[in-house]
């Protein structure tokens, strides 16, 4: 069999698999994704389109002046029941958009799709007579902003923020429980005044916080205005209605009217008045602006563990079967920490493409972002796959801390900070030049030290504290900082 036949053969019988993806989101990495794939896959959109669809109908047979009749509580039920769309209802979706359905031309127009997937099963019903006030006055934008922010705000509530939270919440416990373990700086790559690996852990713990926090109060802002956001022909149409206000109200519709007690909820959709046929996708923006800030320092903290593992100060548990090398059978490799810094630096490629692509729009109007909002998954994926290879890392790591004490201990030359402070206070002749010319390029012992105090015109009681320092006792703050 020829290379071209299997690739046919393997076309005609398969479906999507993990060993046929293209896509690792779809493919090696196909566990994580199935926690975005019910908000962030097509069938997720055609699920939002409709939700949107069908809650528009009943929005519409509430207002007075629009002229749809009211529903009754039935009526209602099976426009809910239809609203919940299943694989086999998305498949007919399809179908219509691409090759037809039971009477219904191809459309090759996906929003058309869902409407008339829609019509076609108010038939028969009730419904019936209401049928054609699906998707009434809309332009297919005004169904996508409102979906596509559902399909976010799902993404990010059920599998991002969670997935977040351990992720901080291990952190949190790391500076807690760490708080008074001592540990060598290093700025500039060279030994600095001591510190702790709690505090450490906190600087991360509350940079994550910090961002997370914006993020759960992210407000979304969608279009309703009909196709270049003047509502042209809802006032032609029903000139009586304030359809500003019933906008408004409309995307309110889709906030919880409880939020939840976690601190997850708080994502929130909002009318944006003043669009053309497009939301500007400014809010779009700044949420993934946020996401990307998340990602460059979960990135930054890898790459800290990555050293820490490397110089000993972690260790990692080795687990039965797993091999670390091909060749290198003693390898223990820090390969979730790794994993995180790939994944999470190609997700803000993406995010950064997106603040820089989607706030612009030709005139009133170009397809261009259609196509971008359709990877939003893409780059939420592999955001999501980065932290909870963090996570599992958090979870394989021992902090080993006499390694930690012992290098710290091998580099006293780091009381030479706080020794020139004390003597500036004092009032001793050039402290930070002695200290340099004693220290600079050289090592230094606790024995050098302990003589060039002898040496110092202080008082006594000066030098017995100055000899009392040790690397592992000049933390400063830094365990009080951790517990914080």
């Amino acid at each position: 069999m020829t290379e071209s036949s299997k690739r046919s053969t393997l076309n005609a019988n398969s479906f999507l698999d993990s060993l046929t993806a293209v896509s690792p989101i779809d493919g090696r990495y196909r566990v994580y994704g199935d926690m975005l794939s019910v908000f962030m896959s097509e069938y997720g959109l055609i699920r939002a389109r409709a939700r949107v669809e069908c809650e528009y109908l009943l929005a519409l047979s509430e207002t007075k002046g629009v002229g749809m009749r009211a529903l009754s509580a039935e009526e209602k039920q099976l426009l809910a029941k239809l609203a919940d769309v299943s694989l086999e209802d998305a498949r007919i979706v399809k179908k219509i958009e691409q090759e037809g359905y039971e009477g219904i031309p191809a459309t090759n127009h996906d929003v058309k799709a869902v409407e008339y997937f829609i019509k076609s099963k108010l038939r028969g019903t009730s419904l019936e007579d209401v049928a054609e006030w699906t998707h009434f006055a809309l332009t297919s934008e005004d169904v996508n902003s409102i979906a596509i922010a559902l399909m976010l705000r799902g993404a990010l509530e059920e599998a991002l923020l969670p997935a977040l939270d351990i992720v901080q919440k291990t952190l949190g416990g790391l500076a807690k429980g760490h708080a008074g373990t001592p540990m060598l700086s290093r700025t500039h790559g060279q030994s600095a005044s001591p510190t702790t690996f709690g505090k450490e852990m906190r600087v991360f713990e509350s940079r994550i916080a910090r961002q997370y926090e914006r993020l759960t109060k992210s407000f979304i802002l969608v279009k309703f205005g009909g196709a270049t956001g003047n509502w042209n022909a809802h006032l032609v149409a029903a000139p009586e209605v304030d359809w500003q206000e019933f906008s408004r109200k409309f995307v309110e519709r889709f906030n919880p009217t409880s939020p939840k007690a976690s601190k997850d909820a708080g994502i929130t959709l909002g009318l944006n008045s003043c669009t053309t046929q497009i939301e500007p996708h400014d809010t779009l923006a700044e949420l993934f602006d946020n996401l990307r800030r998340i990602n460059t320092i979960l990135i930054d903290f890898s790459q800290d563990m990555w050293r820490y593992i490397s110089d000993g100060w972690l260790s990692q548990k080795a687990k039965e079967g797993e091999v670390g090398s091909s060749a290198m059978p003693h390898k223990v490799n820090p390969i979730d920490f790794e994993n995180a810094e790939g994944n999470l630096g190609l997700a803000n490629a993406l995010f950064e493409f997106y603040s820089r692509k989607l706030p612009i729009s030709r005139l009133q109007r170009d397809l261009s972002d259609s196509t971008v909002e359709r990877t939003f998954g893409v780059a939420l994926g592999h955001s999501y796959i980065g932290y909870r290879s963090i996570a599992r890392g958090l979870g394989k790591i021992s902090v080993n801390e006499m390694a930690m004490l012992a290098e710290l201990q091998e580099h006293p030359e780091v009381l030479a900070e706080a020794i020139q402070t004390v003597l500036r206070r004092e009032g001793a002749k050039v402290p930070y030049e002695k200290l340099k010319d004693l220290t600079r390029g050289r090592k230094v012992s606790l024995e050098d030290f302990a003589a060039f105090i002898d040496g110092l015109d202080v008082s006594a009681d000066v030098k017995k504290r100055l000899k009392k320092l040790r690397p592992e006792n000049y933390l400063g703050l830094a365990e009080d900082i951790a517990k914080q």
